[in-house]
């Protein structure tokens, strides 16, 4: 073997194995854990006409309400907000740019057909939509990550590299032995 066939090899070895130490000292180290949400997924409705969007999340049995214009996504922070939450009517409160709805009680698990008669200035609007509420059927069933398999990938990077180097100091110490065997 060559002189820069050994040098292109030992070359392209280092690399590979230099190229995840460097990443992995580059001061991000995320983990080993793949990210999660950390509270609970609060079931939401979307209801949406020409005049406007409305966003509405439900945490117990408060229900916060975001009202905005669908032309340009500006908040609308002047109307006035009857909601029918699974047959009862609710009147909204004004919070600042949000609107709120107390429950008497928090629903039950399933669809709640939501509508909502909205009265901004002169536009008066209607919406329709639905909380897809299952409770706390939703948690979290991934496995967490097993930070031995990243371990065992880098001894296996290792030994690899290992085992290219020996073969190669092989090669090399049988093609001088055979020069000198020539040379005598």
């Amino acid at each position: 073997m060559k002189f820069t066939s050994l040098l292109a090899v030992l070359s392209v070895t280092t690399a590979l194995l230099l190229s995840p130490l460097a990443h992995a000292d580059d001061g991000h180290d995320h983990g080993d854990a793949t990210p999660v949400a950390t509270g609970p997924a609060l079931p939401r409705f979307a209801a949406v006409s020409d005049i406007f969007e409305l966003v509405g999340v439900l945490n117990g049995k408060h229900i916060t309400l975001y009202l905005d214009r669908a032309i340009d996504n500006a908040p609308v922070t002047d109307a006035q907000i009857e909601l029918e939450v699974a047959g009862e009517k609710h009147t909204a409160e004004k919070h600042e740019d949000v609107y709120e709805v107390v429950l008497a009680a928090e629903p039950a698990p399933g669809l709640l057909p939501i509508t909502a008669t909205v009265t901004a200035g002169g536009d008066v609007d209607l919406l329709a939509g639905e909380f897809d509420h299952h409770g706390d059927a939703h948690a979290d069933t991934t496995a967490p990550a097993k930070p031995w398999m990243r371990h065992a990938a880098w001894a296996a990077s290792v030994t690899a590299a290992l085992a290219i180097l020996f073969v190669i100091g092989r090669r090399l110490t049988a093609s001088r032995q055979r020069r000198a065997g020539d040379a005598a």
